[in-house]
């Protein structure tokens, strides 16, 4: 029997919970060198600007005590893009041992329940070669919109501020 896979909010961010995330990183990335491939000193930076800008919206999907993937969703990006404060979301990986287990589902659902509560739209940015992850994304209303180097922009339109039973006609499981 699987055990269940729970999803919190990341509360702390020290030295051991930092390098349990880049191990998760790191594996997520292994088939994709050139987006996550950058090595684990970067991947140890890039985390901790991760929960300086966005710790109200770090969520952790754990099995047991184990840390088995990551979502960065940020409810106060300013998009260069659009000239505009939007949500964003920063990283999202599965470690790649537990990839296939609706884990993803589960995290992308709780950024979207959180980053609608603020956000009208929503941003993220995913390799180009990384076409499983652009049709998941797809699944979830997010479209391409545009491209710089080996990197596609995406973007999800949300109604705020409707209430909770409209949300869920709008399929924002909260």
């Amino acid at each position: 029997m699987e055990e269940e896979v729970k999803i919190e909010k990341l509360d702390k961010f020290d030295q051991e919970l930092l390098e349990k995330l880049v191990d998760v990183y790191m594996r997520g990335y292994e088939d994709m060198p050139e987006y996550g491939g950058e090595g684990r000193r970067y991947a140890r930076r890039y985390l901790r600007w991760c929960w300086d800008k966005a710790r109200d919206g770090f969520f952790i999907a754990k099995i047991g005590d184990e840390i088995v993937g990551f979502i960065v969703c940020d409810r106060d990006w300013f998009s260069k893009y659009e000239g505009r404060v939007v949500g964003a979301i920063h990283e999202f990986v599965v470690d790649k041992r537990y990839q296939g287990r609706s884990i993803g589902k589960k995290l992308m659902e709780k950024c979207l329940c959180y980053l609608s509560k603020y956000n009208d739209r929503i941003e993220l940015w995913v390799g180009e070669k990384n076409k499983k992850a652009i049709k998941f994304y797809e699944k979830y209303g997010f479209r391409v919109v545009g491209q710089s180097g080996i990197w596609v922009r995406m973007v999800k339109d949300v109604q705020t501020g409707k209430s909770e039973k409209e949300n869920k006609r709008q399929a924002i499981p909260c």
